[in-house]
C-alpha cells in the first residue's frame, strides 16, 4: 500500500503519516525501488493503535511509551494516568460550570455586579454597598475587587470584613462615605498643594477602621501596587489618599 492508501485505511491523514515517521512513532517500511514507501498489514496495524490511543488523549511521548512495550504494561500504567487526570479535568470543570451557573442565575435574577465575576462574598458586599456616584467611587470598586483577587485568603476575609464595617455596619458610615468621595471628586482637577487636600484627606482618614493594619505597619506610598494605584488620580487626589493614611499611622499610634 502507498501512503494515501495505508492513511485512508486506517482514518488518518498522510500529513499524520509523515509525522509519525519524523518523530519516531512509526518506523519507516520498505522503500520499493522507484522510492515510494511500501506499507504492509503490520503497519496499518501500528498506525490504527497510534489512531486509538491518541483518540484517548495520550500525547505523542505516551504512545510511544505504549506501542514500545509489547507486554501491555505500559499502557496501564499510562491509561490510569490519563484516567487520573482526566477525572480532575472532570472535577475542575464541574466545579466551573457551577460557578458559570450561579452567575447565570444572578443575571437573570438582576442581581449581578458590574464587577463581577467576583467571589459570592464580594458580590454580597457589593449589593449591600451604598450606591455613590462619582469616579472616585467607580475606581475604589474596581480596586476592590482587584484586591480580592490577589489577595490571601485569610487577608482577603480581613479586608471584606473591615469594608463591611466601613461603609455598611456602622451608622452614619455610608453619609460620611458620601462625603468623602464628594470632596476627593471635588479635587480631580486640582493641584496637589490645595488646600481641600486637608479637609479631604482628614475626612478620608475618619472613615478608615482602627485596626485595619498593624501598627506600623501602614503601606508605604512608595511601593509599586500603591504607585499604580495614585497613578490614576488627579495630584491633588494622589496627595489626599497617603495623608490619610499618615492620619491613621498617627491616629493608632497614640
Amino acid at each position: 500500500m502507498r501512503i494515501g492508501e495505508v492513511a485512508a485505511l486506517v482514518g488518518v491523514t498522510p500529513r499524520a503519516v509523515r509525522h509519525y515517521h519524523h518523530v519516531g512513532l512509526l518506523p519507516e517500511p520498505v522503500r520499493r525501488p522507484n522510492g515510494y514507501r511500501e506499507y504492509g498489514l503490520r503497519d496499518a496495524v501500528v498506525l490504527a493503535r497510534i489512531r486509538r490511543l491518541t483518540e484517548l488523549g495520550l500525547g505523542l511521548d505516551e504512545v510511544r511509551d505504549v506501542v514500545r512495550d509489547d507486554a501491555g504494561r505500559e499502557l496501564v500504567e499510562v491509561l490510569g494516568e490519563l484516567d487520573a487526570d482526566l477525572a480532575r479535568q472532570e472535577a475542575q470543570i464541574r466545579a466551573r460550570r457551577g460557578r458559570i451557573g450561579a452567575l447565570l442565575a444572578q443575571a437573570e435574577a438582576g442581581e449581578l455586579t458590574a464587577e463581577g465575576p467576583v467571589s459570592e462574598e464580594l458580590g454580597a458586599l457589593l449589593k449591600e454597598l451604598p450606591v455613590f456616584s462619582g469616579g472616585m467611587a467607580a475606581k475604589d470598586r474596581e480596586i476592590l475587587t482587584l484586591l480580592e483577587t490577589v489577595s490571601p485568603d485569610a487577608v482577603r476575609g480581613e479586608l471584606l470584613g473591615a469594608m463591611r464595617d466601613a461603609f455598611v455596619s456602622t451608622p452614619g458610615a455610608a453619609e460620611r462615605v458620601r462625603e468623602v468621595y464628594a470632596l476627593l471628586d471635588a479635587l480631580v482637577d486640582a493641584a496637589a498643594d490645595d488646600p481641600r487636600v486637608e479637609e479631604a484627606a482628614t475626612a478620608l482618614a475618619a472613615c478608615i477602621p482602627d485596626g485595619l493594619w498593624e501598627p506600623g505597619a501602614v503601606p508605604d506610598a512608595g511601593e509599586p501596587f500603591l504607585q499604580a494605584f495614585f497613578a490614576e488620580f488627579s495630584p491633588a487626589q494622589s496627595e489626599a489618599v497617603p495623608r490619610a493614611m499618615r492620619i491613621v499611622e498617627e491616629r493608632e499610634g497614640s
